[in-house]
């Protein structure tokens, strides 16, 4: 491909020909170093044969920068395997190969020289206990061709005039899902551009609830009931139709692809842990969106560490009475039933003596929020993901039907919420993307009309350069989590690839707003421009579902098991 009077066949010297063998040989390499690493880490955090949770904890960067490392490994592994669908299916174009060829590039570079946890804490092979020696299976020719030529400025340039000649509504780049996934993706997508785009900024900078009629159009187009099975009113999709349809809402508006978040968590609890007759009563009336749903788990003192929740449900007859504080429950005020995570065995201090409730309110009103005898509420201010606010909660003797208890079992709470959390990770990879992906709209547009010098900003290499490394970190992200789910449709335990998807596309959706304000330069900074909301809307995809660091934590336990 001839570009300013140079011969860029596949990008200084990289042969199309040659380019999926270069990166297919590097996948075991990488795969090898991540298994010395392991060993080594496995060594230095066991205690009498077993790894001991004082240890990981006082090798905290170490452990979760095995977790970065494994999420690249596999993030490449699912590369590899996307780019040889293409070819097969004639579908390998050259906008495919450069972000494959950048993305290899980019990412063995870092693994050498270093993975960012997060913008300011860098995870080295050192760090991890590897020496020069160990990292001697990425010294190939291979990987020093892609390290040198993969992630160029001229293949970043080229990749960007590419994305110029395509339609404003595309992805960049062939996702490798089957016909049937695209145009579901197509129909959500127009969707979004049509009743979400216009209105979205609008209601992020009033602070409003995305009103009613959008939710109602969500039910009709089946949203809430995606993933549940058609003998309970659903549609029977896949969860990789659940991350489609939630990365074209998300990249319409966060708020809107989180709406089918809650029903997503409230249907997986009710079909993994619920008597016949919960899930006969629940589930059709949440498919058909006659019912909203709100997870009601978090407590103001205790975060992450649901196991030391104090909220109680008390037993009384023919209903449980429940007291203490929630916060941060999303969704609070117009949804009809919470699924509350509540201890019913006051003499245990940890998660075994939790139960989950489906606990029945009535909506509420701008007036009045919380009308529901024996529970209060106020609305939690915050900077962005607003669409649905936030609440703390306050319960004292709120009822709950005996017959709403999940399972009709006393202490498996803590059980069945486990059992979601796949879904859960999965559905927020996917929300991630969305973000990413419309922080990559705006700035591409931005940077097309925007002049500066005599000519538009996306002329400028580091300009150009940082809306390429979004497409490409993009994609990177979508086929982990296509993966993800794939991995779960087939029935796999998943939690580990979920959480490396989770954790992957929170960081990529931060710095793609972040990079994506940067080319909006002062404007960016200005409520009015949409970069604002997204940048406030993406700070929140590596907290939710798992902050980064505790997402970090739990892929390494599984890895060092």
């Amino acid at each position: 491909m001839a570009h300013d009077g140079q011969d860029l066949t596949m990008t200084d010297s990289i042969l199309l020909a040659d380019l999926l063998t270069l990166t297919g040989a590097t996948v075991e390499p990488v795969a090898q170093v991540f298994e010395t690493a392991r060993a080594a880490l496995r060594e230095r955090v066991s205690q009498d044969g077993r790894v001991s949770g004082t240890l990981v904890e006082a090798n905290q960067n170490a452990t979760h920068g095995l977790a970065w490392l494994a999420t690249y490994s596999e993030a490449l592994r699912q590369m590899q395997k996307w780019a040889e669908r293409l070819q097969t299916d004639g579908k390998f174009g050259e906008i495919e190969q450069l972000i494959h060829q950048i993305a290899f590039g980019e990412y063995l570079n870092q693994i050498i020289g270093g993975i960012p946890m997060s913008q300011g804490e860098i995870s080295r092979a050192g760090d991890l206990g590897l020496s020069r020696d160990d990292l001697d299976p990425l010294s190939t020719p291979q990987i020093e061709t892609l390290i040198q030529k993969g992630n160029s400025q001229a293949a970043r340039s080229r990749l960007v005039e590419l994305m110029q000649e395509q339609s404003a509504n595309v992805t960049f780049g062939a996702s490798g899902l089957e016909d049937e996934l695209e145009m579901i993706r197509e129909q959500f997508r127009r969707f979004a551009v049509d009743r979400i785009e216009p209105y979205a900024h609008d209601w992020h900078l009033k602070d409003e609830l995305i009103p009613m009629e959008i939710i109602e159009e969500l039910a009709e187009m089946g949203v809430f009931g995606l993933t549940i099975p058609e003998e309970h009113g659903g549609l029977g999709l896949s969860k990789a139709s659940m991350v489609v349809v939630s990365e074209e809402l998300s990249r319409g508006y966060i708020g809107v692809g989180s709406l089918g978040t809650r029903s997503e968590i409230a249907a997986e609890l009710i079909l993994c842990g619920g008597t016949d007759a919960q899930k006969e009563s629940w589930l059709p009336r949440i498919a058909s969106g006659e019912i909203l749903p709100t997870a009601v788990f978090t407590e103001p003192n205790t975060g992450s560490d649901l196991g030391a929740l104090r909220t109680r449900a008390v037993k009384d007859g023919d209903t449980y009475r429940v007291t203490g504080n929630k916060t941060w429950i999303t969704h609070a005020a117009r949804t009809h039933v919470m699924t509350l995570l509540a201890r019913t065995d006051p003499e245990t201090t940890d998660h075994c003596g939790l139960s989950m409730f489906l606990a029945e309110k009535t909506p509420g009103t701008d007036a009045a929020p919380f009308p529901t005898e024996g529970m209060t509420g106020g609305e939690i201010e915050v900077l962005g993901y607003r669409g649905m606010k936030e609440y703390e909660l306050a319960f004292d003797n709120f009822s709950v039907k005996k017959e709403n208890l999940l399972g009709g079992e006393e202490g498996k709470g803590f059980k069945q919420l486990m059992e979601t959390f796949e879904s859960a990770r999965i559905q927020t990879a996917a929300r991630a993307i969305g973000v990413a992906q419309a922080a990559l709209d705006v700035s591409m547009r931005y940077a097309q009309d925007r002049k500066q010098f005599g000519k538009s900003l996306i002329n400028f290499p580091r300009v150009s350069g940082k809306l390429a490394m979004m497409a490409v970190e993009i994609m990177v992200a979508r086929q982990l989590t296509y993966f993800s789910a794939w991995e779960k449709d087939h029935g796999h335990r998943c939690d580990l690839e979920a959480g490396m998807a989770k954790l992957l596309g929170a960081r990529v959706a931060w710095a793609a707003a972040d990079n994506g304000l940067q080319i909006h330069g002062g404007n960016g900074f200005a409520l009015e421009y949409t970069i604002s909301r997204i940048l406030c809307d993406a700070r929140i995809l590596n907290i939710f579902e798992g902050a980064a660091e505790i997402q970090a934590q739990v892929i390494a336990r599984r890895l060092l098991a």
